[in-house]
């Protein structure tokens, strides 16, 4: 479909940026704009600027956005089929990724692609469990069809909201294969047993005093897992697939114990820092078991929210609230060979939920805030379009000012955007490249309705990013 102009009313043409010199921040992007038309092409210009990279971070301005999916699907195709990547990262449970990775690989039992994300069962089940992921999941199972086990392209997950589905995978593993360390795995776990399914609870009174930590227990449990996989990596370095896999519940199992305690404390950055923190350990620990199966440093695709794919000291997250994130994280220790893509959009529809464990549905996303790098990417007139910012001094110096940026999580509460879905950013710092489509539509769930609530509810209220 070939870009579209977009018409500008007489208010939104009083609202673009002053002039610079000869040029206005507007004009600037309008020059460096790559249109986005629909064709095979599409995409060259950011495939030119990931060159030989290895860390690809894609993001999403919202939980919700068909646009978003479609188009990281389609970048990630090509990075597979062109340049070789090994796996695809998302803001997703360990758990039920691991199931859509057997799926891809083809193994298990799940017939179709829809079967296979059945495991995103908590909220918010439309992040994962929808038409636009099932599609990429389907086309990785054919793209797997026939190539040699150990050059099949895998899918794991980032997140660590697992912790009870994770301490049974340890145990199901142990106890196949050691049942000695099965039995003191069930020994250490039942640590947590008093407090049920809601390790909320656990947090708080552990945070207050009031119960005995699980800390020991749970690193004590990672240690006898990383010490079983080095011995199953020395056997054979192609093996130990379902060792690493009970090696990372355990880690998982580990740093949930330490973020829901964090969690206890509303407004504290220190449990936001745990979980970017373990995705990136999760994602260093992905490389080195990968490396040592393909015998080079693997290629990675990550897909997740622009708040954890963009560099938190380019934005109030990191300036103000002392925050970090994913892409600060990757950025800081692989340099130019990671490379750091957000997605924006000006309006169009979400699919979100008003409240947390609410129902999720189609939601108008309103034209963005006069202040916005939104409005000044919707007042080019260009509809999709590519923004390149890394090695563009003009764009740079155009874009330097901090501007408001919309970032919407699983909760989206329209009325309170300014205060509940935005934060001041500097866009060239954030981000390497920025994909701009000025209107989106929600993406559509597998299920008609949310199901009910499940243990472990990720405590990201009110973002739910």
């Amino acid at each position: 479909m070939p870009a579209v102009a977009l018409a500008l009313g007489s208010r939104e043409r009083q609202l673009l940026p002053v002039r610079m010199g000869s040029s206005s921040p507007i004009d600037v992007v309008r020059r460096s704009a790559a249109p986005l038309t629909g064709t095979a092409r599409d995409h060259e210009p950011l495939l030119a600027l990931i060159g030989d990279a290895r860390i690809v971070l894609l993001g999403e301005a919202s939980h919700g956005t068909h646009e978003f999916y479609a188009e990281r699907a389609a970048i990630t195709r090509r990075l597979i089929a062109e340049r070789g990547f090994d796996a695809v990262v998302i803001e997703g449970d360990w758990p039920d990724s691991q199931r859509v990775n057997r799926h891809v690989g083809g193994l298990g039992d799940d017939r179709t692609a829809g079967d296979a994300l059945a495991g995103f069962q908590r909220f918010p089940t439309w992040l994962w469990r929808n038409r636009e992921v099932a599609s990429f999941v389907k086309w990785l199972r054919g793209h797997n069809h026939g190539r040699d086990p150990h050059a099949r392209i895998g899918f794991y997950g980032l997140d660590l909201y697992s912790l009870r589905t994770s301490m049974a995978a340890v145990i199901d593993y142990l106890a196949r294969n050691d049942p000695a360390a099965a039995q003191r795995a069930r020994q250490r776990y039942a640590c947590f047993d008093q407090f049920g399914t809601d390790v909320r609870q656990y947090g708080l009174l552990a945070r207050l005093g009031v119960s005995p930590l699980c800390t020991h227990e749970v690193m004590a449990m990672l240690v006898d897992l990383r010490r079983h996989g080095a011995q199953v990596a020395a056997r054979d370095p192609h093996d130990g697939a379902s060792a690493f896999d009970a090696e990372q519940n355990a880690r998982l199992v580990k740093n949930a114990e330490g973020y829901y305690r964090a969690t206890v404390l509303r407004g504290d950055a220190s449990s936001w820092n745990r979980r970017d923190r373990h995705m990136a350990e999760t994602l260093d620990e992905l490389e080195r078991h990968l490396g040592g199966r393909l015998g080079r440093a693997p290629k990675l695709v990550v897909w997740a929210h622009n708040s954890h794919v963009g560099d938190a000291r380019a934005t109030e997250m990191g300036q103000q609230r002392g925050e970090l994130s994913l892409g600060q994280l990757v950025r800081r220790r692989h340099r130019r060979d990671a490379v750091l893509v957000g997605f924006t959009t000006h309006e169009g529809s979400v699919m979100a939920a008003s409240h947390w464990d609410g129902p999720h549905a189609v939601m108008r996303v309103p034209a963005a805030p006069p202040d916005s790098i939104e409005r000044l990417l919707h007042a080019t007139g260009i509809a999709r379009f590519l923004l390149p910012l890394r090695d563009s001094p003009e764009l740079q110096a155009a874009l330097q000012a901090p501007r408001r940026q919309r970032a919407i999580g699983v909760i989206y509460r329209p009325d309170t955007e300014l205060q509940s879905h935005c934060l001041q950013a500097c866009l060239p710092r954030q981000f390497d490249a920025v994909l701009h489509i000025d209107v989106t539509r929600a993406v559509t769930p597998l299920d008609a309705h949310e199901p009910a609530s499940a243990p472990e509810t990720p405590e990201t209220y009110p973002s739910g990013v």
